[in-house]
């Protein structure tokens, strides 16, 4: 399934992150596409606030990982920009965790190949004074 969105303003933003929170499942995998100020951190720090995180949600781009708890299952985020090589990705044991929770991996391209084909693909594009979103939903029975 694919779907455009048109983020004008900060409540369209909002109301984006809320109704694919609505749709999330556990095991779910975000790749975040997007140049950087694009939305991708805002986007999950809303998304997070729709599923029962209640703490401080914020850009994992010098710590490589953060992890929250959600209301029912652990909520993980990735930053890959820094990494250089898929052997980086299997280092730090980013497969080894996907399956219990929800994981949003900012960056991707790195991991493209080694991360699960089952996922939902967010792409995020700056445009003059608004944002727009294009989501790409490749798990089975994607809504």
């Amino acid at each position: 399934m694919r779907k455009e969105y048109i983020l004008k303003d900060v409540e369209a933003s909002k109301l984006f992150a809320k109704e694919l929170a609505s749709k999330a499942r556990e095991s779910d995998v975000y790749f975040l596409y997007g140049e950087l100020g694009a939305g991708k951190t805002f986007f999950v720090t809303h998304f997070c606030k729709e599923i029962g995180v209640e703490e401080f949600v914020s850009s994992p781009s010098y710590v490589l990982l953060n992890q929250y708890k959600g209301s029912e299952y652990p909520i993980f985020h990735l930053d890959l920009y820094r990494l250089g090589s898929e052997e980086e990705v299997y280092e730090l044991g980013i497969t080894d965790f996907i399956d219990g929770g929800i994981t949003f991996v900012e960056w991707p391209n790195i991991a493209e190949e080694i991360l699960p084909a089952e996922r939902v693909e967010i792409y995020f594009e700056i445009i003059e004074d608004y944002r727009k979103a294009v989501v790409i939903d490749r798990r089975k029975n994607g809504t």
